[in-house]
């Protein structure tokens, strides 16, 4: 089957230093690097009473406003994914065809929830997009309104704990059409941590390019986390099941009738603000 795309149609410590002029011209004081109080574990605690929730927004069907079309392949995304998180644990809530709002309100209420006794949260994004922006059916919303939902400073059950983003939708309109190479302890005792800190996103694409899926075995991205969660969850950290995912799906080129999106490649992009390995229960 052809080939389509998820997008559009048509520092250092300054010890020495006083001050650091802002972004609006303000003096900002500089102070010398002091110690937060987190711990020293190296990987997260995983084995609260429940590992998580797992929400999936699958977006198919688009508003003709919109000038999005028609997403196949994305239902074979969805129940790929929500088979993988079941496996892994999780408490798996598929979404589907969500305007803005509903999506804004779904992620609402559940950052509202109490996590305490779970471990890790994880939210798919499966919808068109374009670089920091991911579409509901109805239009555009910037990814960071959902994302920033569970920071630190807003959902507290999760601080501490890593929340993993999923996200399948193009970045951009830039096609890539590779290159040849010659071979192939306890949660809550640290006194502060950053509101970003323990996010981790996962975008199918590198920033500004094409996101290629299948209209019958969907994204490659997707078929590529699924196969690597379910081969090697048990056994690795999850960057490093995050590396053979880019791996799995550098190996795949685009097959289409239009010449100028022909044997095209991709890659994802890891964007981690974790600070800690993560080991799936086994």
């Amino acid at each position: 089957m052809a080939d389509i795309k998820d997008g559009l149609q048509s520092g250092h410590d300054a010890t020495d230093a006083k001050s650091l002029i802002g972004s609006q011209g303000k003096s900002i004081p500089v102070s010398k690097s002091m110690d937060s109080g987190i711990q020293s574990d190296e990987s997260y605690k995983m084995d609260y009473s429940e590992i998580g929730i797992c929400v999936i927004i699958n977006n198919k069907n688009f508003h003709p406003a919109t000038g999005m079309s028609f997403r196949s392949g994305t239902d074979a995304d969805a129940a790929h994914i929500r088979d993988t998180f079941l496996t892994l644990g999780y408490k798996v809530k598929l979404n589907n065809d969500l305007t803005c709002k509903q999506m804004g309100d779904i992620l609402q209420n559940v950052a509202k929830d109490d996590h305490s006794n779970r471990s890790s949260f994880v939210c798919v994004l499966l919808s068109h997009g374009e670089d920091g922006l991911i579409y509901g059916t109805d239009g555009p919303l910037e990814l960071k309104m959902l994302t920033g939902l569970f920071r630190g400073d807003r959902c507290k059950s999760l601080v501490g704990k890593p929340k993993l983003f999923f996200i399948q939708a193009c970045r951009g309109t830039d096609l890539d059409s590779g290159i040849e190479t010659d071979s192939r302890p306890e949660e809550n005792t640290c006194h502060k941590i950053p509101v970003e800190a323990d996010f981790l996103y996962a975008y199918s694409t590198a920033p500004g390019y094409y996101s290629w899926r299948n209209s019958s075995d969907g994204s490659w991205f997707i078929q590529s986390l699924c196969l690597m969660l379910k081969t090697h969850a048990k056994t690795l950290e999850l960057m490093q099941i995050l590396t053979r995912v880019n791996r799995k799906v550098a190996e795949f080129s685009s097959c289409s009738n239009k010449p100028d999106f022909h044997a095209k490649k991709q890659i994802p992009c890891i964007v981690s603000m974790l600070t800690k390995e993560l080991y799936f229960p086994r």
